[in-house]
């Protein structure tokens, strides 16, 4: 619904919802392509309601905690998102695994940037409750990804 005005007279997935960030950072590496008002673009970009939002870049030993403790995967993925709240605020932690980032920006031939905002706009819209285990739940929410991406100037992640 981009362009829609909900109830409360807020424009919809516009990025004007307000936004409180908390940008952590366990992996410095990354620091350079993360710098705050990038962020806190590409996350309200994807935002339909207020929100408090800590994103943490981790390495992978972290990363692999984190998935192992909370997914059951011996892994470190890419993103992890949880999720405590949607009404009337979204509350929410995004995990970004900077080596697992890393990896696949290379082996797509992406900028490290255009990744990192793929997957901020992408957890944000899982804080908000979109999901893709379902054929057609993954669909609309790969559709809704790259309108906000091609919206922000990046390339559609899901056209290569």
């Amino acid at each position: 619904m981009a362009g829609s005005v909900g109830k409360e007279g807020k424009a919809r997935g516009l990025g004007r919802a307000a936004l409180s960030l908390s940008l952590q950072f366990s992996d410095a590496r990354h620091r350079a392509h993360l710098p705050r008002h990038r962020v806190a673009r590409w996350i309200r970009a994807a935002l339909v309601a207020d929100a408090q939002i800590t994103v943490r870049i981790v390495g992978a030993d972290e990363g692999r905690e984190l998935n192992r403790t909370y997914r059951h995967k011996d892994y470190a993925t890419n993103v992890l998102t949880f999720d405590y709240e949607r009404e009337p605020v979204v509350v929410a932690d995004l995990v970004l695994c900077a080596p697992v980032l890393e990896a696949e920006a290379k082996a797509a031939r992406i900028p490290l940037e255009a990744h990192y905002a793929h997957l901020l706009v992408h957890g944000t819209l899982h804080a908000q409750g979109h999901d893709h285990v379902r054929v057609a739940d993954a669909r609309r929410m790969e559709a809704r990804e790259s309108e906000l991406l091609l919206a922000l100037g990046f390339e559609d992640p899901y056209a290569r």
